[in-house]
């Protein structure tokens, strides 16, 4: 095995494990680590996590879900959120693909940084059930839904840390069947946006470093078995506190590469 690999799984393990610890799926760290430590162009970069958030995503669902009945009494909730997200992760995938990279760094830029904001946010945030009409919930439902397609697609990510609390605030459920309807929810809609890339050049990135993908892949796998593991050992709110300096830092880093003259 060559060093690209064996560093491919280093950080899908690295990530997989930071992810688990703090109940996330990673991918929103793995975006800098693909650009900067790897040096994918954005565009590539944000496909190729998608892939491997496809696979950890299908991985964690086959985990947690008992049975597919069992997601029957909440087809409501989640037919509700795909209805935005599936085409959040439309329309963010055809920006993605049709604008330039400077235009793109800048966008991911903007994402990330909110994606700390919402991170370190989370860590003081106890979500309680909004109560309103039926009607006012589907509407938030669709509107949050396409929020959550758009920084899917535009940043190869499943959307955990913004479907969760938002399936709580909406729905008042426990938090962990909020992960789990994430992951039910997150899986068509990384495939959408997978679907939307597939025509465009930057799809060819993913045939010449297909082992570099999935020795990622599996690392991330690995990874989250382990933070779960492993939780209550580090304390999470220090993990966001460090993660969310991370994002902030590669948000900053990535906005400052897209003034830069070609």
């Amino acid at each position: 095995m060559n060093k690209k690999l064996v560093s491919a799984f280093f950080w899908g393990a690295l990530i997989g494990i930071l992810g688990g610890l703090m109940g996330l799926g990673g991918a929103e760290f793995r975006l800098p680590v693909l650009t900067f430590l790897f040096g994918f162009a954005t565009i590539h970069a944000v496909v190729i996590n998608l892939v491997v958030s496809l696979v950890t995503v299908a991985a964690s669902l086959s985990l947690r879900l008992e049975s597919i009945d069992w997601l029957i009494p909440y087809l409501p909730i989640i037919l509700t959120l795909l209805t935005g997200s599936l085409t959040g992760a439309f329309i963010g995938a055809g920006i993605a693909s049709r604008i330039d990279e400077k235009k793109l760094d800048k966008i991911v830029a903007v994402l990330l940084g909110i994606l700390a904001i919402i991170i370190i946010g989370e860590s003081s945030f106890a979500p309680q059930n909004i109560e309103c009409s039926p009607m006012v919930q589907m509407i938030v439902g669709v509107i949050a839904g396409l929020v959550i397609g758009l920084f899917s697609s535009m940043l190869g990510v499943a959307g955990g840390e913004l479907i969760i609390p938002t399936i709580m605030l909406l729905y008042g459920l426990d938090i962990k069947i909020a992960g789990t309807l994430s992951l039910a929810i997150s899986l068509p809609t990384i495939l959408v946006g997978l679907s939307r890339y597939r025509k465009k050049e930057p799809f060819a990135i993913l045939r010449p470093n297909f082992r570099f993908i999935l020795w990622m892949a599996i690392g991330s796998i690995v990874g989250a078995a382990l933070g779960k593991s492993m939780m209550g050992i580090i304390s999470s709110e220090m993990l966001r506190i460090g993660l969310t300096g991370i994002l902030s830092a590669s948000a900053i880093k990535l906005y400052r590469k897209s003034l830069k003259s070609v």
